[in-house]
C-alpha cells in the first residue's frame, strides 16, 4: 500500500510539477511535509491567539498587494518591495519581539523537550510538605467565603526570580493566618501576587505579565488575566480568588480552569508537590474528571 501511496505521488510530481527535473518523491520528502506542515498549523494557531494575529493579517494584505504587482508587472512596486524587504524583516522582529520570546520560553517548557534534556537533579523530591498544601487550600476557601481577593503563583522548575524582584521579600513559612492577613483589605501587602517557593512565601505584591489571549472572557478582570499571563511564561500554577464572585481558580500552561472546588485543588497541589506538573496530563486528567462526573449525574449518582 506504502509503495502504491509513493507510486501516485511519483505520478503527480511528473505530471504537475513541471519545473522539477525528473524528481522522485521518497519517504524523507513525506516526513519533511508533515513536519512543516504540523509547524505551520501550530505557529497560525499560536498567532491566533495572541495580538499578533491582526498584525499578520496585515502583512498578508501587504503581500497580496505584492503579488498583484508580480503578475501585472508593475515594476515600481515591486522596486520598493525590493528595497524595504530588509528593513521589513527587522521591523517585524522588533514588532513580534513579546510573542516571539514568550513561543521560545514555552518551547523550552514542552514536556519532549524536559524530557531529554534533566536540568533539575531534584526533580524526584517533594516540593513541599503537605502541611503547605493544607494551608493553601484552607486559606483559600476562607478568603472564598468573604470575597477576598487573592492570587497566589506556586512555583515549579521555571524559576520566579524575575517577578519576585518586583514584590517585597518575606522569606516566611506559608500558613493560612499569613495568607488572609496578606490579602486583607487596606493592608500594605493585598495588592499584587506572592510567590510560593517550597515551604515558605519568598514575595509578596508581585507584578505578574498581562495575558493578551483573546479567548479570555471578558468578564474576567486584572488578576484573572495576570494569573494566565505568568502560566503561558513559565510553568508555576497560580490560583485565583475572585473579588466580585469569590470564586476560586487555577491558571496552568496558560489555560484557566474556573469554579474549581476544595478537593479538586488539594488534588492539583499534592500532584505538584511530588513532582513536576506536566501540562499535557493535567488537561487530560481535567477532561476525563469532567467526563466522570457527566456520568455521574446522568446516571443519578
Amino acid at each position: 500500500m506504502i509503495k502504491d501511496l509513493f507510486a501516485i505521488l511519483n505520478s503527480f510530481a511528473s505530471k504537475y510539477l513541471f519545473w522539477v527535473d525528473s524528481y522522485t518523491i521518497t519517504k524523507i520528502d513525506i516526513a519533511e511535509i508533515i513536519i512543516i506542515s504540523f509547524l505551520i498549523y501550530n505557529i497560525l494557531i499560536w498567532f491566533k491567539q495572541t495580538r499578533a494575529w491582526n498584525l499578520l493579517k496585515g502583512i498578508i494584505v501587504v503581500l497580496v498587494f505584492v503579488l498583484v504587482a508580480a503578475i501585472f508587472q508593475m515594476n515600481t512596486i515591486l522596486w520598493i518591495a525590493g528595497k524595504t524587504i530588509n528593513v521589513a524583516v527587522i521591523a517585524i522582529i522588533i514588532v513580534f519581539q513579546p510573542e516571539l520570546r514568550r513561543a521560545l520560553e514555552q518551547l523550552g517548557q514542552k514536556s519532549f523537550i524536559t524530557s531529554l534534556f534533566s536540568f533539575d537533579s531534584q526533580k524526584n523530591q517533594e516540593r513541599f510538605s503537605e502541611r503547605v498544601t493544607n494551608e493553601l487550600v484552607k486559606a483559600t476557601y476562607e478568603m472564598a467565603k468573604v470575597k477576598t481577593g487573592a492570587l497566589i503563583v506556586i512555583e515549579q522548575d521555571v524559576t520566579l526570580k524575575e517577578y519576585e524582584r518586583t514584590g517585597i521579600a518575606l522569606d516566611s513559612l506559608v500558613s493560612s493566618q499569613l495568607l488572609i492577613n496578606i490579602f486583607e483589605h487596606n493592608t500594605p501587602l493585598h495588592d499584587g501576587a506572592i510567590i510560593v517557593r517550597g515551604n515558605r512565601i519568598v514575595s509578596a505584591t508581585c507584578y505578574l505579565p498581562l495575558s493578551d489571549n483573546m479567548g479570555l472572557s471578558k468578564e474576567l478582570g486584572t488578576r484573572h488575566r495576570a494569573a494566565v499571563g505568568i502560566s503561558e511564561v513559565c510553568d508555576a500554577l497560580t490560583i485565583v480568588v475572585s473579588e466580585e464572585t469569590g470564586n476560586v481558580s487555577i491558571a496552568i500552561g496558560g489555560e484557566l480552569y474556573r469554579n474549581v472546588d476544595a478537593e479538586y485543588l488539594k488534588g492539583k497541589l499534592n500532584f505538584i508537590r511530588k513532582g513536576s506538573m506536566d501540562v499535557a496530563r493535567f488537561k487530560i486528567w481535567k477532561r476525563r474528571m469532567k467526563n466522570v462526573k457527566e456520568n455521574d449525574e446522568a446516571s443519578g449518582k
